[in-house]
């Protein structure tokens, strides 16, 4: 039962990554204001015929958006980004289902160890909490300016992150059981993946911050950014405070930082690995690890210098899951494999 119950998560996390990257689409591709009213139930349904897209585009020419950015849209121009917000709620609604119907399930047939039912019961909660952050997200760009809260954002970015790596998680605990026969893992290694999953979190927060106040479509250079390392203005909001959420020289350079600081770790523990006699395991987690964190760190050069193009950066945020998911996987190991010699 452990491994059924550990392949039906691993297929949630799937999920909620896909949900994750439609989501970055969606926003990418300016469509996320497109559908003015939140119906969990009754909007799962799309626009039937003329008469109902006539409808939802009135709706839609009552926002802030329509008025002050797309003012000469007509009814196929919204069809386009009506279908594709609708596409992320349904994938999101779909996602849910997923987790839903099998958790009742198991709960019913008795198929759950004890222990499960309250870290599921967890994850169901995280779930109603994703979706109602992420219409208190949108319903932020619907009352004055055409763009949601970065707040908001980052805020419904990290909840649907937990999400996935709550999951993920419990989902290596039952593909993965701790063995007493393993030897004790290094101290340096169960530290160092608590540590990176941490930094992980925190440099996709900055990044959805990055994504909230459209920062990424300023100072597209790099290395240097606006021909600095440590550019002047960081600190010109007050209070200072402020300067790390709202001033968008600060975000873009504070997730340059994090990002800078998660490959550099990522990189000491590999090398510091390939020294060591690393079970199979726990070296291909931090082989995976190093090779995701420098597909991502391309990747989000590429992004910033290419002015944040779709592809580049759905790709972008993607990828910064992937390297989630593995350093959750060495975190698994540094507790599940052990090594031969420290």
């Amino acid at each position: 039962m452990r491994k059924s119950i550990g392949i039906w998560l691993l297929l949630c996390s799937a999920c909620v990554w896909v949900v994750l990257v439609t989501g970055g689409v969606t926003r990418l591709t300016h469509s996320g204001l497109s559908i003015v009213e939140w119906k969990p139930v009754t909007g799962v349904m799309p626009p039937l015929g003329a008469a109902q897209w006539e409808r939802e585009f009135e709706k839609y020419r009552g926002s802030p958006e329509f008025m002050k950015v797309n003012a000469g849209m007509d009814l196929e121009g919204f069809k386009s980004i009506y279908l594709m917000e609708y596409s992320h709620r349904l994938l999101a609604r779909g996602a849910g289902l997923v987790f839903v119907v099998p958790f009742l399930y198991f709960a019913f047939k008795r198929r759950l160890e004890r222990p499960l039912i309250p870290k599921l019961t967890g994850v169901a909660l995280l779930w109603a909490l994703q979706g109602a952050l992420g219409w208190y997200m949108v319903a932020s760009g619907l009352v004055n300016e055409p763009r949601v809260s970065q707040y908001r954002l980052t805020a419904h970015l990290l909840a649907a992150c937990l999400l996935y790596a709550v999951m993920l998680s419990i989902a290596l605990e039952q593909l993965r059981p701790a063995d007493a026969a393993d030897a004790a893992p290094p101290r340096w290694l169960s530290r160092l993946s608590a540590f990176l999953v941490g930094l992980a979190f925190v440099t996709i927060g900055s990044g959805g911050l990055v994504a909230g106040l459209r920062a990424g479509l300023a100072f597209n250079t790099f290395p240097l950014i606006g021909g600095y390392w440590v550019p002047p203005y960081l600190f010109e909001l007050s209070p200072l405070w402020r300067n790390f959420f709202e001033n968008k020289l600060t975000v873009q350079y504070d997730h340059r930082v994090l990002a800078a600081l998660l490959a550099a770790a990522v990189l000491a523990g590999w090398l510091a690995g390939l020294r060591c006699r690393l079970p199979r395991r726990a070296m291909n987690a931090l082989h995976a690890l190093a090779a995701a964190t420098a597909v991502q760190f391309t990747l989000g050069a590429f992004t910033l210098l290419y002015r944040v193009p779709v592809v580049l950066g759905a790709a972008h945020q993607g990828t910064a899951l992937i390297v989630l998911a593995a350093a959750l996987l060495l975190r698994r190991e540094a507790a599940a494999g052990g090594v031969t010699r420290a």
